[in-house]
């Protein structure tokens, strides 16, 4: 007997993961149908999925759907990658691909809807309450992580329903909370003018602390790239130690100041490539500190579980929840 099958894809500025999800299970993805290709190699999105799809045996089972999460902003029936040439139309891949429905949707919003389907083994606590599980008709979820950018989401669960809010929230301004990091501030300041979080929380943010550390020593030298600071820290430098440390510190006060913004007393959910590797050092910084540090808001935030994402295709995951959500077979765009 044949199924009808979703076409996921996760699409970021360097690669492109594309997978198979059966929408009758309830742990849709299909893990082996799990490939990743170099967006370089292709001159369109069209042709790395017709790639894809020559890869994968689908036997007599039918692609029907498709739910495309990219790097980029989603604009009505069109998107483009943020760091990648490659501009979308959605009714232009639907007809190409052969598809009844096709769904584009930013990365951030399937990583938010991947909390549906995350297990207790995705996931390692940094510090809170354990989560809660159960049937409550009413949560809500903030979600954010560090890769090239910062990514800010949130997950809304009303009546059974997930609503996700697809944000630009990394690009708020950066509030120091001490000298230390006021003296960062003025010295990014100088190079980028206004200065948002994202400066500072994701790879190239790391980079630009270690610089402005630097700076302020009297002792600039040659810009490192994010995974030589990292492997700095692991050496036991102390300049890049301190440049970790401070990372770890300002994402922990912007997740708390997001679970405040949302209201997200459900927990907040730490994803994106880098915080697998930086769980250690999360664990032993000041992150759930500062997280907590929220005045008259303390007691309450001590409760809020921070939860770090480890599931290694959390972005193919939310992809395949946004395809339970558009009902599977039937479910179509054209006639």
């Amino acid at each position: 007997m044949s199924r009808s099958l979703a076409l996921l894809a996760d699409i970021g500025g360097t690669h492109a993961r594309f997978a198979l999800a059966d929408t009758t299970l309830p742990a849709p993805l299909l893990d082996e149908s799990i490939r990743q290709f170099e967006v370089a190699g292709f001159a369109s999105l069209v042709d790395a999925a017709k790639h894809y799809l020559m890869q994968v045996e689908t036997g007599r089972d039918r692609v029907e759907q498709g739910v495309f999460a990219v790097a980029g902003r989603v604009d009505g029936d069109h998107a483009r990658i943020t760091n990648h040439p490659w501009q979308i139309s959605r009714t232009d891949t639907l007809a190409a691909l052969d598809l009844h429905h096709l769904r584009l949707v930013n990365d951030f919003a399937a990583q938010a809807m991947a909390v549906r389907l995350l297990t207790d083994g995705d996931l390692a606590s940094i510090g809170g309450l354990p989560r809660a599980t159960g049937d409550r008709t009413a949560r809500t979820y903030a979600v954010l992580g560090p890769g090239t950018g910062l990514g800010v989401s949130a997950l809304l669960v009303r009546n059974g329903c997930s609503h996700v809010l697809e944000t630009e929230g990394g690009h708020i301004s950066f509030a120091p909370t001490n000298a230390e990091e006021a003296a960062i501030l003025g010295r990014l300041s100088s190079q980028f003018g206004r200065v948002s979080n994202e400066r500072l929380v994701s790879g190239s943010g790391l980079v630009n602390i270690h610089r402005a550390l630097s700076e302020i020593a009297g002792q600039a030298g040659p810009e490192l790239k994010p995974h030589e600071v990292s492997a700095g820290a692991a050496r036991g430098d102390p300049r890049c130690q301190r440049a970790v440390e401070i990372f770890c510190a300002v994402f922990g006060a912007i997740a708390g100041d997001l679970v405040l913004t949302l209201g997200a007393w459900d927990g907040v959910f730490l994803t994106g490539g880098l915080v697998p590797r930086l769980l250690e050092a999360l664990h032993a910084s000041k992150f759930r500190a500062r997280f907590e540090a929220k005045g008259r808001f303390s007691p309450a935030m001590a409760a809020v579980p921070s939860l770090a994402v480890l599931h290694p295709q959390a972005g193919l995951l939310g992809a395949a929840a946004f395809a339970l959500q558009n009902g599977g077979p039937g479910h179509a765009d054209r006639g």
